[in-house]
């Protein structure tokens, strides 16, 4: 086993692929042989999954006496009452027992018993209620470390694409893109490039919020009075931030290729480019937090639930991720 990292796994929706993604990744035990997984959920509803899809290989731990066990999948128990288990449905139960998992993950995080987070997929409806009322995992998270600014850090190996705006309406988009914001999201990306991923000198592509970055304001004024003065400015401080760009040529041409990130004005500018590039590997990383968490970059997928059919590829690239930028910060923090 390599250095102590043990990282925390929120279960997600019990109805979800949630709880099959993580079983298929710890049968093969490699990955809890290098680091340590401590699963916060339920051993019973991990017991119904491992037996719906014939996970023979598939073995935990409940550390009863709070002990976690190097090189063993450990199960947290975060709740002891009968739950039902209704793969493929989205239900009350369903999003009350995910919060309880992500609850209880965050207080040990807090309290450094884990050193990341792995958050296994939510209904964002259903888990609306006392305690959550948020539009996901980013905002809540960001709440509960204090972060200013957060970012929405879309991840596969040197691809990297961040979001000036996240989970809201795009009618909203335009007024939300500040300058203000953009900075804020360009800082973060920022620091999160040479702190977590050991970048020293990081390059930065800027995308533009309107088609063909605005024709040189014939499509939009925002390229022209707010996004390039904001580049330049960043440029004159001796940053290596390019831009606006128009995002179907950048993505269309592959010259993301040719930067360490992307900053996107709005969700799906980033995210629909990003997905049909690395859907099945690719990781939702929130950067800007005190700690780190990460998250494979796909839904619930009620429609695959118990089936046996899920990827796991996307969780245990988000496993991996958690680990790599735990290493890089302690690194970070010593030079």
């Amino acid at each position: 086993m390599e250095e102590d990292i043990r990282i925390g796994i929120s279960i997600g929706d019990i109805n979800g692929i949630g709880p099959e993604i993580i079983i298929k990744a710890f049968a093969d035990n490699r990955l809890n042989k290098l680091y340590t997984p401590v699963i916060f959920g339920s051993t019973k509803v991990l017991s119904y999954y491992k037996k719906a899809i014939d996970a023979k290989d598939f073995n935990f731990f409940n550390p009863r006496d709070g002990e976690i066990a190097r090189g063993k999948v450990n199960v947290i128990n975060c709740w002891e009452d009968h739950v039902d288990i209704t793969p493929g449905q989205a239900t009350e139960e369903g999003g009350k027992r995910a919060f309880q998992a992500l609850e209880a993950a965050v207080v040990a995080l807090k309290e450094g018993s884990i050193h990341a987070l792995v958050t296994a997929p939510i209904n964002k409806h259903v888990m609306q209620g006392d305690g959550f009322s948020f539009p996901g995992h980013t905002e809540y998270l960001a709440e509960r470390f204090e972060a200013k600014d957060s970012l929405m850090f879309l991840v596969q190996e040197e691809f990297r694409v961040g979001v000036v705006t996240g989970h809201i309406p795009l009618a909203q988009v335009s007024t939300a893109v500040t300058e203000a914001a953009i900075k804020s999201k360009l800082d973060a990306m920022m620091r999160s490039l040479k702190k977590d991923f050991g970048i020293s000198k990081p390059k930065i592509a800027v995308l533009g919020i309107n088609p063909h970055a605005g024709e040189q304001g014939l499509l939009g004024q925002e390229e022209e009075i707010l996004i390039k003065p904001l580049v330049q400015s960043y440029r004159e401080k001796g940053n290596l931030v390019f831009g606006p760009f128009p995002a179907d040529g950048f993505f269309g041409t592959g010259s993301w290729r040719q930067y360490d990130g992307v900053l996107a004005m709005y969700h799906d500018q980033g995210l629909i480019p990003f997905k049909q590039l690395a859907f099945e590997n690719g990781v939702n990383f929130t950067a800007g937090l005190s700690a780190v968490r990460t998250s494979p970059d796909h839904g619930t997928a009620y429609d695959l639930a118990a089936k046996g059919t899920a990827n796991e590829q996307s969780f245990v690239q988000a496993y991996l991720l958690a680990a790599d930028i735990v290493r890089n910060r302690r690194e970070y923090g010593q030079s």
